[in-house]
């Protein structure tokens, strides 16, 4: 099994979960994160004055697949979230050891 992460713009969220239903992944975990990469941030006006904004609001996914679903898995993610500028995010996978679903206590691939 793998555990693949994505930073990813926030408006690109709701794309990516259409792009992973349609693969039929099931469940994923979204946290609020805030980062930057090469553009380093920006600047902004707010009332005449200008300041800068060092840290850009990202959005990371988080899901558990089958070793063999994992590439397919990324390149969903990808395509949804590509823009074609800077900041348009990460995505990675790691191996994951053991999964237990907690209600049941099923453990590897049917706890998915």
């Amino acid at each position: 099994m793998k555990l693949i992460t994505a930073i990813v713009k926030p408006y690109r969220l709701d794309p990516v979960k259409t792009a992973l239903q349609e693969l039929g992944v099931h469940g994923l975990t979204v946290t609020e994160a805030s980062g930057y990469g090469r553009q380093r941030g920006h600047t902004e006006v707010y009332r005449g004055a200008e300041y800068r904004v060092d840290l850009v609001p990202k959005v990371r996914i988080e899901v558990v697949v089958e070793d063999a679903d994992a590439e397919p898995v990324i390149d969903a993610i990808v395509r949804a979230a590509q823009t074609g500028k800077i900041g348009d995010g990460k995505v990675w996978a790691v191996p994951v050891e053991t999964v237990v679903r907690v209600r049941t206590g099923e453990r590897g691939p049917d706890a998915l």
